[in-house]
């Protein structure tokens, strides 16, 4: 099989897994406080990561990268996993999960803004014309598309959404600063924020369920949102010759997703929704099209 083809099935593959896990939010919220899904999926996919790590030979690793930086994966560990998807679970508790998954997908417009000053980069009139675009979208979708009303739907939820992105960007140009294995790098800072996680569950709530329906909802979106999916998609990038072919599947992913919400979870999927997200799809593009000059991020 050429490589190219094999980037292609690996990154299919992590594309699709990620299509399901805003479905897999909602199901596993319907268990779970968002505070015990965070619990249940960190320590699965701690595990994941930790057994794909002793297949590769690289646990050692571990040891090495922590002792060279422990102030680095402190704060790593504490935007992502235990504040982002603390935030990002308790949206999809508040508001339908097309318009979660939607404000969601505003990261990557607002990632290029904070850049510009965090990393002394020049901002792009690309990045300018997104922002209108994709924040116009979040407009649209936060209003249910009654846009001269200006009636918020659930502004405490749309609020969450949205400082999601805001600590997702945050996570990444953090991680410019990162040299070491990307895997090992997920995995430490999964470890580190596992006893925040506890402490903060056994201080404000009590331990999640294990029934075997919640328990396993809960390894679900431990697996395919924060473990195999990330190595797939690691793997699609560095094995495809042509970065763009790969990344652009990212564009599937919510398209994917309103498929799964619609049939699972009978949502009804509102031409606010679409319209939105289809702001939020063409702010990408304009970025992708316009080709501005973006930090150097690792696949983290």
């Amino acid at each position: 099989m050429k490589k190219s083809q094999l980037a292609l099935i690996y990154g299919m593959a992590a594309v699709f897994l990620w299509s399901t896990v805003a479905t897999a939010f909602k199901i596993a919220l319907g268990f779970f406080s968002p505070l015990q899904l965070v619990f249940i999926a960190v320590i699965t996919s701690s595990i994941c990561l930790g057994l794909i790590l002793a297949w590769q030979g690289k646990l050692t690793l571990l040891k090495q990268q922590f002792r060279a930086r422990p102030w680095f994966y402190l704060q790593t560990g504490i935007l992502n996993p235990f504040l982002y998807y603390l935030v990002l679970f308790k949206a999809y508790d508040l508001l339908p999960a097309q318009q979660a998954l939607s404000l969601n997908y505003t990261w990557a417009v607002l990632l290029p803004l904070l850049a510009a000053p965090m990393l002394q980069q020049k901002l792009q009139l690309s990045d300018m014309l997104a922002a209108i675009t994709g924040y116009f979208g979040v407009l649209v979708i936060a209003t249910g598309g009654n846009l001269l009303s200006m009636d918020f739907e659930n502004p405490f939820g749309i609020l969450l959404a949205l400082s999601s992105t805001l600590l997702w960007c945050l996570y990444w140009i953090i991680n410019t600063k990162d040299k070491g294995d990307a895997i090992v790098s997920l995995l430490l800072s999964f470890l580190v924020s596992l006893p925040l996680i506890t402490i903060t569950l056994l201080t404000t709530e009590s331990l999640p369920s294990l029934h075997w329906q919640a328990l396993g909802a809960g390894v679900y979106v431990g697996l395919f949102e924060m473990g195999v999916t990330f190595v797939l998609w690691l793997m699609a990038l560095r094995t495809t010759e042509r970065a763009a072919s790969i990344t652009n599947l990212v564009f599937l992913t919510p398209l994917m997703s309103m498929v799964f919400i619609a049939l699972i979870l009978k949502e009804a999927i509102t031409l606010a929704t679409l319209v939105g997200m289809g702001l939020i799809l063409s702010a990408l593009l304009i970025q992708k099209v316009l080709k501005p000059k973006a930090p150097k991020m690792k696949v983290v």
